[in-house]
C-alpha cells in the first residue's frame, strides 16, 4: 500500500484483530496440577529411604511342619485318604505378583498431605507432613488409626496418640497387629487414615491410604510415603456374619503315650468389647464334637477387665488317633457376666469340614504326633452350632 505526503496510516479491523490478538504461537494453558508432585503409591525413587526402628514382634504366622518318615504307618495312610485333595487345598501356593498401583490422579489428594511410615509384618507410624487444617485456628491435632480389611471392626482397630497443634506430627509409634497368618497376608488390606481430634464435636477424617499385605515380604522392611487420599468406599457387600472379633492362638498335640489328643488354649488378642467400660471379662469353651455323651466340655478361667488375655491352659480329650478325622473341635470366646446371660464374643471351628489355615492346623496335627503346633485363627461373630448360650 502507497501513502501519499500527510496521509494518515488506516488499520482495517482484520489486521487490528490480527495484530492484537495473534501476537505469536499460541501455548497451551498450565494445569493447577503442574505445580504439584505426584508420586505412586509406595516410596518415590527420588526419596531417601528412612532408617525405622526394628518391629517387636515377628509373625507368628504358621511354621511348615515336618514332613511324615517313610515308614508312615498304615493309620497315618489312611488319613492322607481322608484329607485328599482338601488338605492340599489348604496349603499356602505360591502367591502371585501384583502390579504395582497407578500414581493419584486427583489434584484434591494433594492438599490432604502426606503420611511417611514402614511395614514390617506390622505396622510404625513415623510422621506426617503438611496436613490439611482443620481448626479455626489453621492447625489440627491429628492421629492415626490403623483398620484390617475385610472385616473392621473395633476389634481390629488401632491408633496413635493424638498430637495438638500441628501440620507436621511426628509419631514415632510402632502399632503392632497379633496373630497375622498367611492367608491374612494374601487376602487382607491394611487401612490407614488420619483425623483430627475434636474434643466438643465429632472427629474429623483428613485422609487415608491403603496398603494390601500382599505388597510385604517376610522379615523385610517396606517404608512407604504416600498422599493421602479423600476417604474411599467401603464394600457393603462384605457378609456381615464373618465379622472379625479377634484373634487366638490354639496348640494341637495328639499324644502317642496318653493316647489322646492335647488342646492348649494360650492367648487371644484384639477382642471385641463387650462391657460399656471399654473391656471385657473372657474366658474360652472347648467341645470336641460329635459329643453324644456330653462330656466333651471344657472352660478355662475368667480373666478381669481385658482385650488381650493369656490363659496358658491345656485339656486332654482321651480318643483314638484314626478316631481324629471324624471329629471337629469348636472352640469359643465368651464374656462373663454376673446376673444376666454371658456374651458371646467370637468363634472358630477346627477339623475336617474347615478350610484355610483352620484345615491345615488339624491336619498337621494329625501327620506330626507327639509335636506340639500351635497358631493363630480369627475369631468371627459366626456362632458354632455346639452353643448357642453358655
Amino acid at each position: 500500500m502507497t501513502l501519499r505526503k500527510g496521509e494518515k496510516t488506516t488499520i482495517s479491523i482484520q489486521e487490528h484483530m490480527a495484530i492484537d490478538v495473534c501476537p505469536g504461537p499460541i501455548q497451551p494453558i498450565k494445569q493447577i496440577s503442574d505445580y504439584f508432585p505426584r508420586f505412586p503409591r509406595g516410596l518415590p525413587p527420588t526419596v531417601t529411604p528412612a532408617i525405622s526402628r526394628t518391629s517387636s514382634l515377628r509373625s507368628s504366622a504358621s511354621q511348615p511342619s515336618s514332613t511324615a518318615p517313610s515308614d508312615a504307618s498304615r493309620e497315618d495312610e489312611d488319613v492322607d485318604k481322608v484329607f485328599g485333595a482338601a488338605a492340599a487345598a489348604a496349603m499356602p501356593g505360591k502367591k502371585e505378583e501384583e502390579p504395582e498401583v497407578e500414581g493419584y490422579d486427583s489434584d484434591d489428594s494433594t492438599t490432604l498431605g502426606t503420611l511417611d511410615f514402614s511395614l514390617l509384618y506390622d505396622q510404625e507410624t513415623t510422621h506426617s507432613t503438611g496436613l490439611k487444617p482443620m481448626d479455626h485456628n489453621g492447625l489440627a491435632d491429628p492421629y492415626v488409626k490403623l483398620h484390617l480389611l475385610p472385616g473392621a471392626s473395633k476389634a481390629n482397630k488401632l491408633r496413635t496418640k493424638t498430637l495438638r497443634n500441628t501440620l507436621h506430627p511426628v509419631w514415632n509409634e510402632t502399632l503392632t497387629y497379633y496373630g497375622i497368618t498367611d492367608e491374612d497376608m494374601v487376602r487382607k488390606t491394611l487401612r490407614i487414615s488420619v483425623c483430627d481430634e475434636d474434643k466438643f464435636r465429632h472427629n474429623e477424617f483428613i485422609g487415608e491410604t491403603r496398603i494390601p499385605l500382599k505388597k510385604l515380604k517376610p522379615n523385610q522392611t517396606k517404608n512407604f510415603n504416600i498422599c493421602l487420599e479423600k476417604q474411599l468406599p467401603v464394600d457393603k457387600t462384605e457378609d456381615k456374619s464373618l465379622e472379625e472379633r479377634g484373634r487366638i492362638m490354639i496348640s494341637l498335640k495328639y499324644s502317642s503315650q496318653k493316647s489322646g489328643l492335647i488342646v492348649g488354649i494360650l492367648r487371644c488378642a484384639h477382642l471385641a468389647a463387650m462391657d460399656a467400660n471399654g473391656f471385657s471379662d473372657p474366658y474360652v469353651k472347648t467341645y470336641l464334637k460329635p459329643d453324644v455323651e456330653k462330656k466333651s466340655k471344657h472352660k478355662t478361667a475368667v480373666k478381669k477387665k481385658t482385650l488381650n488375655p493369656e490363659f496358658n491352659e491345656e485339656f486332654f480329650y482321651e480318643i483314638k488317633h484314626a478316631d481324629l478325622t471324624k471329629k471337629t473341635l469348636e472352640v469359643t470366646v465368651w464374656d462373663y457376666d454376673i446376673g444376666k446371660s454371658n456374651d458371646f464374643i467370637g468363634g472358630v471351628t477346627l477339623g475336617i469340614n474347615a478350610k484355610g489355615e483352620r484345615l491345615k492346623h488339624w491336619f498337621d496335627c494329625l501327620k506330626n504326633k507327639d509335636k506340639k503346633i500351635e497358631r493363630w485363627h480369627t475369631l468371627t461373630n459366626e456362632l458354632p452350632g455346639s452353643a448357642f448360650s453358655d
